[in-house]
């Protein structure tokens, strides 16, 4: 099947596809890991357990 030129401008794309689900999973994974981190730290300062 050969397409024309004018048939290949009409091409459109964008689907969701499995990687961009699976980099918004890694965003949020990597947000919630760094709000515990932050978290546990202010909860060490404030109760002077630094080990």
């Amino acid at each position: 099947m050969r397409l024309e030129e004018q048939e290949l401008f009409q091409i459109r794309g964008g689907a969701i596809t499995a990687t961009f689900f699976n980099s918004i999973a890694r965003l949020i994974n990597t947000v919630l890991d760094l709000g515990r981190t932050v978290g546990s730290s202010i909860r060490r300062i404030y109760s002077k357990n630094y080990c």
